[in-house]
């Protein structure tokens, strides 16, 4: 088993956790891991990257390859094109159906969907939403993990210890909204057409 995941964002919206959660997931289920982060901008709303590795066997470069990735892992819709030339022919990508409109000339939201709907594999998720139900908007970023679960290829018991592990020394009440709202986005995968 392996996967390259490139997990995409502006400053501030939680990537890193997202990172962080599902590195601590494929450790606790003895893969080998390699991670490279890139959040230098994160303070001004800049671009947020990660690419993340996990495999059963020894890896040896913490960067996803173009045209290589099994997921694209998007906060921010325009950020998911930006990344587009990583993603394998048969990849899936998730992405948050609201923009950050941080710059004054963001492109249209309706064509950048619809380029998002031309892929063979992917979802577009109302994060806000459901982190609003979980009972915090801070917790979208969970919600989009949730609903990438079926293309990560950890199992959901193993995410929600990332969880815990990752948010152990805050509040239980900041875990518990987190762990709600990964749930929410489990649950709207296994609906997912």
């Amino acid at each position: 088993m392996k996967r390259d995941i490139i997990l995409a964002g502006v400053g501030g919206q939680g990537l890193l956790s997202i990172a962080a959660v599902v590195g601590d997931a494929a450790l606790g289920l003895g893969l080998h891991l390699r991670q490279c982060e890139v959040h230098g901008m994160a303070q001004r709303g800049g671009v947020v990257q990660s690419h993340i590795r996990y495999s059963d066997a020894p890896l040896y470069s913490d960067l996803v390859r173009v045209g290589t990735a099994d997921l694209i892992l998007s906060l921010e819709p325009m950020e998911s094109l930006r990344y587009l030339p990583f993603l394998r022919p048969d990849g899936a990508l998730v992405t948050n159906s609201a923009p950050v409109k941080n710059i004054p000339d963001y492109p249209d939201l309706d064509r950048i969907l619809g380029e998002i709907r031309r892929l063979p594999r992917h979802r577009i998720v109302d994060a806000a939403i459901m982190a609003e139900q979980a009972g915090s908007l801070q917790c979208a970023n969970l919600v989009l993990l949730g609903a990438a679960t079926p293309f990560l290829g950890l199992a959901e018991d193993s995410l929600e210890a990332g969880i815990r592990s990752v948010f152990a020394g805050k509040d239980p009440r900041i875990v518990d909204t987190n762990l709600r709202g990964f749930r929410l986005g489990v649950e709207a995968a296994r609906h997912a057409s």
